[in-house]
């Protein structure tokens, strides 16, 4: 990954973006793609689209998601003290004594996230799971007077976990999931720009409010009505303890992006991505899905009257916590693999499922 690409990245992990909150990041998202194309648009809906020769009679989508889980104040105590309520899928029992910050209009509040010391519960506290309600996070007010002047009610609030590089090519950081598939789409934009003779037209959509029901692909899949609809997310690693492989795959960080099998992705799609895989020696992982994919892939495909629909995720460690664990490599091998699908797309071709007679 170059250096600009990767500061990039950096950026997106860095940036506060709950569902319904994405206005920040998807300005970043909207200047990297004006670097490559002078075709980009927001809709209402906050989805930010750049398209790459628009009018040719074949379109693709390629989407990933810039929206993350977080929390919103909910309530202020007289003593100051704020209680949120979670945005999406938030891993609650992992909360206590994690450090966050309230985003408000102006600034940024450090706050912790409460907890009773071990020393002071009795064996049945250790046993409690904690609910979300019960969460208070603690920006050192003096009172609800002086917390009501730093925050407000529906402030968002987000892990203080950013981006960093480890060994062995590997990355951590909150909100792996899927900041890293806006990024995979923007940069496959970006490489798709200097292609000559580009047959089809792309439309790369940074999604919104993926976290609480999809609802970004839906509205931007409607709007681009495309022929071929790529969603990029991430999946799940089996490569750590407590992961069972009979259930999730047999999926490691650095093996390569993973493509799928099931009712969700259409079968001439995924054996284009397959063969392309194959044919540019990408390395790729493969799991099964018996059902709808919890990714912009559903609601993709059954846009309309039906999109030719696949998925490309990215092994990812963790996910939903706030140390989310992932490989470059797994990241450049799938902007490779998109961009060269996409220049395998030609006019006319037939994705209907069929019998070879």
């Amino acid at each position: 990954m170059d250096k600009d690409a990767e500061k990039f990245l950096k950026e997106l992990m860095d940036t506060p973006s709950p569902s319904g909150f994405e206005a920040q990041i998807q300005e970043l998202v909207r200047r990297r793609m004006l670097a490559f194309t002078d075709d980009v648009e927001t809709d209402v809906h906050g989805n930010v689209i750049g398209r790459l020769n628009r009018g040719a009679p074949l379109r693709v989508m390629l989407a990933g998601h810039c929206d993350e889980i977080g929390f919103l104040v909910q309530h202020i105590t007289d003593k100051g003290f704020l209680h949120i309520v979670p945005i999406g899928g938030v891993d609650i029992p992992l909360m206590p004594g994690r450090r966050v910050y309230v985003h408000t209009e102006k600034k940024k509040v450090l706050g912790v996230i409460g907890k009773k010391p071990i020393h002071l519960m009795t064996d049945e506290d250790r046993k409690k799971v904690p609910k979300a309600h019960e969460l208070w996070v603690d920006i050192g007010a003096k009172d609800k007077k002086d917390a009501e002047k730093k925050v407000a009610i529906g402030d968002i609030v987000t892990v203080a976990e950013g981006f960093s590089l480890m060994e062995n090519g590997l990355a951590v950081s909150r909100a792996f999931d899927d900041k890293i598939g806006a990024f995979v789409v923007t940069e496959t934009l970006c490489r798709l720009s200097r292609v000559k003779g580009l047959a089809v037209e792309v439309a790369a959509v940074s999604t919104t409010q993926e976290e609480i029901g999809l609802r970004g692909a839906k509205t931007s899949a409607f709007g681009i009505d495309p022929h071929v609809g790529v969603a990029v997310d991430v999946g799940f690693a089996s490569d750590h303890p407590g992961v069972e492989k009979e259930i999730v795959g047999d999926v490691r960080l650095g093996g390569g992006p993973i493509l799928h099998k099931g009712a969700n992705i259409n079968p001439v799609v995924g054996r284009l991505l397959v063969e392309t895989a194959k044919k540019k020696k990408i390395p790729f992982q493969m799991t099964a899905e018996p059902r709808a994919t919890g990714t912009d892939a559903n609601v993709i495909q059954i846009t309309r009257s039906g999109v030719a629909a696949a998925l490309v995720s990215i092994p990812n460690r963790y996910m939903h916590t706030p140390v989310e664990m992932i490989s470059l490599d797994d990241v450049e091998n799938a902007v490779r693999l998109l961009e060269a699908f996409v220049r395998a797309l030609k006019p006319g071709m037939d994705f209907t499922p069929r019998v070879d007679l």
